[in-house]
């Protein structure tokens, strides 16, 4: 587009590999960090409904730590699922869009109309903030709502069933994603002879890009923030839910 030599659009695409891996091996060691922070939150969470004198442990053979558990680990999926949904959708927007003004600026393809960026830009930025909505009311209703319901030890099964399945989920992503974003660009360098692009192994590849871009930039950074949010908003209502919940009340009006 800026209309310099061929051979800038090699150095670029080599920059944007070697970006590609180092962005994969920081996002590892923003898991690790998400990881770390909700292990300390987990203590922090433990000490907030226990007794100072008490041993902090929260029995995972416990049915209640059990069943929390095990709902906590669907959740990461759950969010990653919504994230990929996402990008889905504004991405067929953004489609839509530019087929559009390739139907209405004849000019665009022979440059001698300018597009309109405007609305492109509208729709990225709408999608990124309107699509968020329901994710991230998850990463807070759902710890509280399971709180008031079913009482601090569900809870703290969600927080290790999530974190533990979000840490393999998001090391996965984010190497996975970056893998095929360079295989891609491996192809296209004419690395694998008779595999250039509009053969089926480049066609194969550019699915597999497509799937890999949502995995790198949306599913695994935000599952960090996601175990992070999560274990935070435990930590701040748990003073509450653990005196009151639905089955504390059950269990006093069978007693």
């Amino acid at each position: 587009m800026s209309g310099l030599e061929p051979e800038v659009r090699k150095i670029t695409d080599t920059l944007d590999s070697v970006g590609n891996t180092t962005a994969a091996i920081g996002k590892g060691f923003a898991i690790g960090s998400g990881a770390l922070a909700a292990l300390a939150l987990m203590i922090s969470y433990l000490y907030s409904y226990n007794d100072f004198s008490t041993a902090l442990v929260l029995n995972i053979i416990e049915p209640m730590t059990l069943a929390g558990a095990i709902m906590g680990g669907a959740l990461p999926f759950l969010f990653s699922g919504m994230l990929i949904e996402a990008v889905a959708k504004a991405a067929r927007k953004m489609v839509d869009e530019v087929r559009r003004q390739f139907r209405e600026i004849p000019g665009i393809l022979n440059g001698t109309a300018k597009p309109d960026y405007k609305t492109c830009i509208e729709i990225s930025s709408k999608g990124a903030i309107g699509e968020m909505k329901v994710p991230s009311l998850l990463a807070i209703v759902v710890p509280v709502g399971c709180g008031f319901l079913f009482g601090p030890e569900f809870v703290g099964g969600v927080i290790i069933g999530s974190t533990i399945c979000a840490i393999m989920i998001a090391i996965y992503t984010g190497n996975a994603g970056g893998a095929w974003d360079n295989g891609k660009k491996y192809i296209e360098t004419g690395a694998i002879p008779g595999s250039g692009k509009g053969s089926p192994a480049h066609d194969a590849a550019v699915v597999g890009d497509t799937v890999g871009d949502p995995l790198k930039d949306t599913v695994g950074p935000c599952l960090d923030i996601f175990i992070k949010i999560m274990s935070t908003v435990s930590l701040v209502a748990v003073s509450v839910f653990a005196q009151n919940n639905l089955v504390d009340l059950i269990e006093k009006l069978f007693r």
